[in-house]
């Protein structure tokens, strides 16, 4: 007896007889539940009893994972592993009262624009103060004030010459040629004008050699006495070895 097809439920007969999935069919009627493309035996794909092509195969999505005790033990661990880590980075930064910023480029460059900002807003300042020097023409402070706040003042460096010893002699000083042909007055060394007395006491860390007229030189191991803070990286100041007085850089001292 000649069974029945699986898609048509007519009789199917040997010569179109096809044997797939468990099921008869027309060589006709094996076709894709889909597209209704016809399939043979090499390019057909069975799901639930029933003919698909390539394309049209349905495809099974697991989103779904059973809460094994194995995957239970791992969520805790999990869990457990980031509150302790989360601790430690809280000990760590406790009492810092800032976060952690990466040292990127654009960072660099807003830090060193801020600092030539500060120093050119301090040289302003200091060049405001010397208006009431008499020693110094109007004139040659406005320009020399120009000058000066284009000019960056050096960080430390470790190529810098130790400053000269200090003796009872002082060699007279040549006198600056200015660049619009007339001499710049010297200001003697008895008419310097000194820090205010009352101030605070450091100790030289570095050499450090006077880049400037109103700077001083010392030596690492120097007292300097009578500081007084100007900003964040300048002081004022009296080096004890020597008696003289100026600006110094703050990072080359450390209070005593």
């Amino acid at each position: 007896m000649n069974p029945s097809c699986a898609r048509c439920s007519k009789i199917v007969y040997p010569t179109e007889k096809v044997n797939c999935l468990d099921k008869y069919w027309h060589k006709a009627c094996f076709h894709c539940e889909t597209c209704k493309m016809t399939l043979n035996m090499k390019n057909y794909k069975g799901y639930d009893k029933k003919p698909y092509c390539n394309a049209h195969y349905p495809k099974q999505s697991f989103t779904m994972v059973a809460d094994t005790p194995e995957n239970l033990r791992l969520k805790q661990q999990s869990e457990l592993q980031s509150q302790i880590r989360y601790k430690e980075d809280f000990e760590k930064n406790k009492g810092k009262g800032f976060s952690v910023v990466a040292d990127t480029p654009e960072l660099q460059r807003i830090k060193k624009t801020q600092d030539q900002i500060s120093n050119i807003k301090y040289h302003e300042e200091f060049e405001k103060s010397r208006m009431g020097n008499p020693s110094l023409e109007g004139g040659d402070i406005d320009r020399r004030g120009s000058e000066d706040s284009g000019n960056y003042r050096r960080p430390p460096s470790e190529n810098m010459q130790p400053p000269a010893s200090s003796s009872g002699y002082q060699q007279p000083q040549q006198q600056p040629q200015s660049k619009y042909g007339y001499q710049e007055p010297v200001v003697p060394v008895s008419t310097q004008r000194s820090a205010p007395v009352g101030g605070k006491r450091f100790r030289a860390v570095y050499d450090y050699n006077a880049a400037d007229e109103d700077e001083v030189s010392f030596k690492d191991g120097d007292t300097i006495i009578n500081v007084q803070q100007i900003d964040e990286g300048w002081m004022y100041g009296t080096v004890e070895r020597t008696g003289e007085t100026g600006m110094l850089p703050a990072n080359y001292v450390e209070s005593i």
